[in-house]
């Protein structure tokens, strides 16, 4: 074998092997366990994103990542590299935080610079890679203000800047945009993630936000009291969710309580369904819930033999702007009740509105089943 194709295998099987290596985390705080026997592998150069409610483990496994707190239990492998105990300043990351903790005394070229400063470059060099990273974050002429000068959108660059001028192996992200309104969130967000495609950097970021998780991320880590529920894609997570808590807490859904009747066949009501993509055996007679999206529903061109078709009253409208939720009842479902999305075009085409009668069919093939007694 030569020399070339011995570094081209070499390469190969450096960028096929995780960027992060997370394995058997657990942390104890007195009487609490915040953390159990967390595993997960980080792929090189992708946006991960750790999603779940406040309390469920995800500050705390991130702060784990960065040393700031320190495992009860297990490791983390860093390109290779057991890094499990090793103190902050020995890591190789850049960390933004949701507070953006600028030094307030410092100009944004100097708060950008500053962990450049202890290094061996030169103050050209310094220099001109502070007005590289603003450049880049869109922010070319703020190297002269101080933070008190920018908005809270403008910070948060910054701070993006600052945590990228020391070429991370690793881009941690601690909430970075709860602080801001929404309308910035939006914008910045988008930002973010066109910068992180851009430099390449494999990123971790915390979120309560499910909407930030599904627009930004490769992957979502859903987590609930201290384990993982569930990784994949945003589209995985949304449309094939593990469990009842992720169906719940990601998107809206709706629950609907039925009985099995064997294999992937239902009852609901007086309504038989036969969904295609449930998972796990279910004992004929047995209670579950069914999972349903709120746009898994057809209303135009239904005929009379359309499956799971069914007359439902209307008894409230929520307007959003272009997007309205109906909900619905029907006797075939023994009066459950759905919310159902429809466009406002929609609602103008059907006449759904408050006291009308519409007919809709459910799409079947779109519902996750899980037993009553499952976890939400």
């Amino acid at each position: 074998m030569d020399m070339t194709t011995s570094k081209m295998i070499a390469e190969a099987v450096k960028q096929a092997a995780p960027a992060l290596e997370i394995t058997g985390i657990t942390k104890n705080f007195e009487g609490f366990t915040a953390l159990r026997d967390v595993n997960l592998s980080v792929r090189s150069g992708e946006m991960l994103c750790f999603l779940g409610p406040s309390g469920c483990g995800k500050t705390t496994l991130l702060r784990i990542i960065a040393g700031l707190e320190t495992q009860t239990a297990g490791s983390i492998v860093q390109n290779g590299r057991d890094i499990s105990w090793l103190p902050p300043e020995k890591r190789d990351y850049g960390i933004v935080f949701q507070s953006y903790a600028l030094f307030p005394n410092l100009t944004i070229t100097d708060n950008v610079a500053y962990g450049l400063v202890n290094g061996k470059m030169k103050k050209a060099d310094i220099k001109a890679r502070a007005a590289e990273l603003l450049e880049m974050v869109g922010l070319p002429t703020a190297g002269g203000k101080y933070p008190s000068q920018l908005s809270g959108g403008q910070q948060q660059r910054v701070a993006l800047a600052r945590a990228l001028a020391t070429n991370p192996g690793l881009l941690l992200l601690d909430e970075p945009l709860s602080a801001l309104d929404a309308t910035v969130r939006v914008r910045l967000r988008a930002e973010i993630r066109r910068l992180q495609k851009q430099v390449g950097v494999t990123t971790i970021m915390v979120t309560h936000d499910q909407e930030e998780a599904l627009s930004m991320s490769d992957r979502i880590v859903v987590m609930n009291h201290g384990v993982i529920e569930q990784v994949g894609t945003p589209m995985d997570i949304y449309e094939r969710p593990a469990t009842p808590f992720v169906a719940d807490f990601v998107g809206k859904v709706n629950v609907l309580r039925g009985k099995a009747l064997g294999g992937k066949r239902f009852r609901v009501g007086e309504m038989e369904m036969e969904c295609e993509s449930c998972e796990g055996s279910f004992t004929p007679g047995q209670d579950v819930r069914l999972y349903l999206r709120p746009e898994d529903r057809v209303a135009e061109n239904l005929q009379h033999d359309t499956p799971h078709r069914l007359t439902a009253l209307v008894t409230k409208v929520e307007f959003l702007g272009g997007l309205c939720i109906a909900e619905v009842t029907s006797d075939a479902l023994h009066g459950q009740s759905l919310g159902l999305h429809f466009s406002l075009n929609q609602m103008h085409d059907l006449g759904i509105r408050e006291g009308h009668r519409i007919d809709i069919a459910l799409r079947a093939h779109r519902v996750r089943v899980f037993t009553s007694g499952a976890a939400a």
